[in-house]
């Protein structure tokens, strides 16, 4: 009796997860593939799912992470934003859990171009027929939503979109495949012409976006207007301005271009020089450890502060003044304020207002200055 209960249990415990995640033993081993690019929708699932309690994949299972992807695709071929990938849940039930909005997919919080590259590698790993028609459907996505200015939009405002790496993420990938990268080596011609012409729109249109101030050509806003190319207002608090973060992005993206024309080279040059003067020397922007509250539906056991420090390296603002560069910052319902202490709580550890983003610039930029002399 006690041998039966204990095959009962068994089942029950057991079997259901062979189902859900069948490992197939006659598939060769692979490489690990980096989920670093999933990181920011994992972080948000964090901060706002209610799922709270469930098993999770092991990072290395490739194929366990894969199948997510395919059970998480849309219709349209894109994906919801703010999932763990690696959670061992049922992807119908989850999505079901969400509002309408937030199962659509969406190219925000570095969405849709993580799951297309993961799932090319998938493919041209193994030759499996379906991770390459998800990764087709994948591109076909991003080739029906670009404007016909080259751009694409996130969810918060219809306009060629920064922010979230919604533009330089996706060009990143068409840059891969025009620069023959391995793992889109299957791409038939057709499809890669399409994407070419995708890449080489889009680059027009963040050429096109690139703030001018007196004549100067300086970086860029987070989000800019589909005809006009000016900088334009997000949600609230993300107002027209000159923003160091998603420039620093831009400027990684178009040095990445192997021999570039004399408008990709002078768009970074004036960049890297806005980028110059636009640091911020004496300050530190950190985090102090504070009591454990509750965030959303995580805790956080700190504070971020912005301090005056004569040791510290320089630091740039989120948000600079178009016309006259000062940096800013801005409460949830759009008041502009200049200390990070006006900014409430929530919005404090909850959003980059500070950071050392061009510091990778200028890792590559002199290498850069070599391969274009």
């Amino acid at each position: 009796m006690n041998g039966f209960i204990k095959l009962i249990i068994f089942i029950f415990m057991f079997l259901p997860g062979l189902f859900l995640y069948p490992q197939d033993t006659s598939l060769k081993p692979i490489p690990y593939i980096s989920l670093e690019k999933f990181q920011d929708g994992i972080h948000h699932w964090a901060l706002f799912s209610k799922i709270r309690k469930y098993d999770k994949l092991d990072t290395a299972d490739v194929f366990g992470i894969a199948n997510n992807l395919l059970a998480y695709q849309n219709n349209d071929g894109g994906w919801p934003k703010n999932i763990d990938w690696l959670a061992k849940l049922n992807a119908d039930s989850v999505k079901m859990s969400l509002s309408v909005r937030y199962r659509s997919s969406t190219f925000d919080n570095n969405n849709i171009f993580p799951q297309i590259e993961y799932l090319s590698k998938v493919y041209y790993y193994t030759g499996i027929e379906k991770y390459r028609s998800a990764t087709v459907k994948g591109f076909q996505y991003i080739l029906d939503n670009q404007h016909k200015n080259g751009g694409w939009k996130g969810s918060d405002v219809d306009a060629i979109t920064f922010n979230d790496n919604v533009m330089t993420g996706v060009m990143d990938i068409l840059l891969d495949i025009v620069n023959g990268r391995k793992y889109y080596a299957w791409i038939d011609k057709k499809l890669k012409q399409q994407l070419s012409e995708a890449f080489n729109l889009a680059l027009s249109a963040t050429l096109k976006c690139q703030i001018e101030v007196n004549g100067i050509r300086t970086a860029w806003c987070q989000q800019h207007d589909n005809n006009t190319y000016q900088p334009v207002k997000a949600r609230s608090y993300e107002l027209p301005s000159i923003t160091s973060r998603e420039s620093t992005d831009i400027v990684l993206f178009l040095m990445r271009i192997n021999n570039p024309g004399d408008s990709v080279v002078l768009a970074v040059e004036n960049a890297v020089r806005w980028l110059e003067k636009s640091k911020i020397s004496g300050y530190n922007y950190a985090r102090v450890k504070i009591p454990e509250v509750k965030y959303h539906e995580t805790r956080v056991d700190y504070d971020q502060v912005f301090v005056p420090d004569s040791t510290a390296k320089p630091v740039w603002a989120r948000y600079y003044n178009i016309e006259t560069n000062t940096p800013f910052l801005c409460k949830r319902d759009g008041v502009v304020v200049y200390t990070l202490s006006e900014i409430s709580f929530e919005r404090r550890v909850g959003y980059a207002w500070y950071g050392y983003w061009p510091e990778a610039v200028y890792r590559e930029y002199s290498k850069w200055k070599e391969k274009t002399k």
